[in-house]
């Protein structure tokens, strides 16, 4: 077991990344880049406070009316907020392209961060929280927390 985990919700976290991808896709469906620029946002404000974007969403409708269980395992909230902030520093990224009259880059960013998050929905595997790690192993200050045992670096944990 490794020590100091903390109890994590993977059900907030998932609909932090459904909402990241269902609002990043519109925006670019709606050719909206405000909408993006909100998502960069709420991902900015959850990285500082440390909380999914749209885990609010989650914690105040999903899960009281019981359309989503909670889903907590022991594990490192770190890299999941790493991943988080970077993924809004590539949205901020994509915003500024956008307005720079970069179309294909800042559109492309976007669908970068959606595909990403789509891959940590679907498949369990968050490159933020492996990039994460990987600085850790590389012993970058700031970067401290080591995977939980038994887990590849950005793979969701196993359930004990």
């Amino acid at each position: 077991m490794t020590p100091n985990l903390q109890s994590v919700d993977y059900a907030a976290l998932r609909t932090n990344q459904a909402f990241i991808i269902g609002l990043s896709i519109l925006a670019f469906i709606l050719n909206a880049p405000w909408l993006a620029a909100v998502v960069t946002v709420f991902m900015f404000i959850g990285t500082i406070i440390s909380i999914p974007a749209f885990g609010f969403v989650y914690k105040r409708a999903l899960k009281p009316w019981g359309w989503v269980k909670p889903d907590v395992l022991q594990d490192n909230p770190e890299p999941h907020r790493f991943a988080q902030g970077f993924g809004s520093v590539v949205m901020l990224a994509s915003i500024v392209s956008l307005g720079a009259g970069a179309a294909a880059l800042g559109w492309g960013l976007v669908w970068l961060v959606v595909a990403l998050a789509a891959l940590n929905l679907f498949a369990g595997f968050c490159v933020g929280c492996a990039l994460y790690y990987w600085l850790k192993r590389l012993n970058v200050p700031g970067f401290v927390k080591a995977p939980p045992s038994d887990t590849f670096p950005g793979m969701r944990p196993k359930v004990n």
